[in-house]
């Protein structure tokens, strides 16, 4: 099993920062992406950043140069710092990890930290 455990969320004004960060903890082969999604009231969950092992990264269109996501596989962790933030980017942020096992991919996903941008 594999247990991602968030921190970092919370309350801003438009315009403001905030970085959530999420570590991986439990028995692990190897991690092959690490990632954020968000889900917002009333919509599907989305995908914010990717990032592989070796340090590609993928971005929402809505994010990109807003968003820098980062890891650091000594520590298994996953970063997303978030700047210029606005209120559409309001919405519960959720940890995900593709984890290799016996040959085969799973999916973790962490609890999720609410982030909240007023106007």
């Amino acid at each position: 099993q594999v247990q991602l455990v968030e921190s970092g969320g919370g309350l801003v004004q438009a315009g403001e920062s905030l970085s959530v960060s999420c570590v991986a903890s439990g028995s692990i082969f190897a991690i092959d992406v690490m990632g954020w999604y968000r889900q917002a009231p009333g919509k599907q969950r989305e995908l914010v950043a990717a990032i592989a092992n070796g340090g590609s990264t993928n971005y929402a269109d809505s994010v990109k140069g807003r968003f820098t996501i980062s890891r650091d596989n000594a520590k298994k962790m996953v970063y997303l710092q978030m700047n210029s933030l606005k209120p559409e980017d309001t919405a519960v942020y959720y940890c995900n990890a593709r984890v290799s096992r016996a040959g085969l991919l799973y999916n973790y996903w962490g609890q999720g930290t609410q982030v909240t941008v007023s106007s």
